[in-house]
């Protein structure tokens, strides 16, 4: 499967595959609960990335195995969907 990156270089992923999306919120739990919401028990690793320089914000790294192309974009528009989460990188 091919997907375009920032620059238009297209990658080659073969599914299943670790996929990495980084969520910001407002706080931790509220990343927690959204992802609870939306990969229920599925298996996942959540660790912290950083703070906003002002301590407003939140970011966090979700990394999991997705299975296919539709899988992976399911769950990123699910994310960006969710009212706890204020942006999918």
């Amino acid at each position: 499967m091919e997907i375009l990156n920032a620059r238009e270089e297209k990658l080659e992923l073969t599914y299943p595959c670790s996929w990495s999306y980084k969520l910001i919120a407002l706080e931790q739990k509220a990343i927690e609960a959204a992802i609870k919401d939306i990969l229920d028990e599925r298996g996942h690793k959540l660790t912290h990335s950083k703070n906003s320089k002002g301590g407003k914000y939140i970011s966090m790294n979700l990394d999991l195995l997705v299975y296919n192309e539709d899988d992976r974009n399911f769950i990123y528009e699910s994310l960006r969907a969710h009212q706890y989460i204020k942006m999918v990188l």
